[in-house]
């Protein structure tokens, strides 16, 4: 269980937390392109270096965002995109260094309340999910891709578009389920399928690139650190204690939901603290417990997040998914059983997650002049360097010109999905999830006869169904019933 507290693990947490906090701070990279670009490099590591690394760069990247937001008006990542509506007017009003305290501090009480759930709730829920049946793990997932379809940055045709897509790039290859050879178009790489790492490097790191390289970023305005010393931060914290409990718990509850991701909790924890908070109506303006509401929730669900990926096998976001896919590639299966069969592992997720959080808000105070400087990097030179990476991380997996193929045709529908501003997450989820998904209907058809009414027995998985159906049906029947009021 302790085994992450060697030398080993905590090094490797560390480079990881702060790999992510420099990505994080420069904007439209982020932790998902850092991770699946590294992914590929952590196959000659153990597999706990490896995957509290990877957690590592999770954390990082997701705390790093805050700085390019106060400063910038532009988020490092798209959970600090709330972030902005109030630490920028604050910058601007002569406290930068006040935002960005305001901000850290948010930043990590939120990760460790987050951090105290993950290891309060993590080990119950795997034994919870030990019960699971295959019908329980079918309507799990199902409910998990009409969630992350919904609610993705409130498009839900694109999110549904995506989500299918992903389904069917999880098709070809050898079915695990019957054996059955399917759309390989008789090429010989493709029965074994797609391999998750062609794919996700091209989605996440070619098509990013493309897209950053091939567009002309508008002009921001920046804000300089003045060297004034931050006062009142005892006030502003014994003022919005309530509030940075409430979004650091909605933060990390939203996190545990499958699919919903850092954003989405980020802004209905700031709709729910400029509904209650005294000061609401200043919200959008330099108010510091909009900022409280929005950093300490986009912290918090990062730990929400990891506990259904670690407990149950699913992916909470687009990081998770890329998570997951580092784990398969590990031969390791994460679910109910992860604490039993790799506890090591379980647990070392848990404490990379609390020793990243805490890491990254010592550096992030103390070395916050140095990480405003990245702002300033040319991205025209980063984004090729990525790409050089990604495919020298493709051809060393099999050594195949085909996934370097591959990982260009993932590419380009990457830059087709940016462009349309159709969500990636969607995408990663279906494709991950969708032969998990396939192999546990099979299963619980083969268990009731061939019956889908075998669902009924299951109370479990029918709450589960009935959720992802109520999200389906409630919004346009409640559009529809407002139209009419209205007529």
């Amino acid at each position: 269980m302790f085994s992450f507290f060697g030398l080993s693990p905590i090094l490797f947490a560390m480079i990881g937390g702060l790999a992510g906090l420099v990505v994080g701070v420069i904007p439209g990279i982020g932790p998902a392109t850092l991770i699946a670009v590294m992914v590929p490099l952590t196959l000659t590591m153990s597999s706990v270096d490896a995957i509290v690394m990877l957690v590592g760069m999770y954390v990082g990247g997701v705390s790093g965002g805050m700085v390019s937001a106060a400063l910038l008006r532009m988020p490092g990542t798209p959970s600090s995109i709330m972030t902005t509506l109030d630490a920028f007017p604050m910058a601007q009003k002569g406290q930068p260094e006040r935002a960005l305290a305001i901000c850290i501090v948010a930043s990590l009480t939120g990760g460790l309340i987050a951090g105290l759930v993950l290891l309060l709730l993590a080990r119950p829920l795997s034994i919870w999910g030990t019960y699971f049946g295959p019908w329980e793990y079918f309507a799990l997932i199902t409910m998990g891709l009409v969630l992350m379809a919904s609610l993705i940055r409130g498009n839900m045709t694109g999110g549904l578009i995506a989500g299918v897509l992903g389904l069917l790039a999880s098709v070809p290859g050898v079915s695990a389920a019957d054996g059955a050879l399917r759309l390989d178009f008789g090429i010989g790489q493709m029965v074994g399928g797609l391999d998750t790492l062609p794919v996700l490097l091209g989605l996440f790191v070619i098509g990013t690139s493309l897209s950053a390289l091939l567009s002309k970023e508008p002009e921001v305005e920046t804000v300089s650190l003045t060297g004034n010393a931050v006062s009142g931060m005892r006030d502003v914290f014994k003022d919005n204690w309530v509030n940075l409990l409430r979004s650091s718990f909605v933060g990390a509850w939203i996190g545990i939901l499958p699919g919903v991701g850092a954003s989405i909790a980020s802004t209905i924890s700031y709709s729910v603290a400029k509904t209650f908070h005294k000061n609401g109506v200043k919200f959008g303006t330099g108010e510091p417990g909009g900022i409280i509401a929005a950093e300490s929730a986009n912290n918090a669900n990062v730990g929400g997040a990891l506990i259904p990926l670690v407990a149950l096998g699913i992916p909470g976001s687009a990081v998770d998914a890329i998570l997951l896919g580092a784990l398969i590639l590990h031969n390791i299966t994460p679910g109910p059983l992860l604490f039993t069969n790799s506890p090591d592992l379980a647990w070392g997720v848990v404490f990379a997650y609390l020793f990243t959080t805490i890491l990254c808000g010592i550096v992030l105070f103390t070395g916050m002049r140095a990480f405003v400087s990245l702002v300033r990097v040319p991205r025209e030179l980063l984004y090729p360097i990525m790409i050089v990476f990604a495919v020298l991380g493709c051809y060393s997996l099999r050594n195949e010109v085909f996934d370097v193929v591959v990982l260009f045709i993932f590419g380009l529908l990457g830059l087709i999905f940016e462009r349309l501003k159709i969500p990636l997450a969607p995408f990663v989820i279906g494709f991950v999830l969708g032969g998990l998904a396939e192999t546990q209907l099979r299963s619980a058809l083969m268990w009731s006869e061939g019956s889908y009414l075998g669902i009924l027995e299951r109370p479990v998985a029918v709450i589960f169904i009935a959720v992802a159906a109520a999200t389906l049906l409630l919004p346009p029947l409640v559009t529809y019933v407002m139209r009419r009021r209205a007529v």
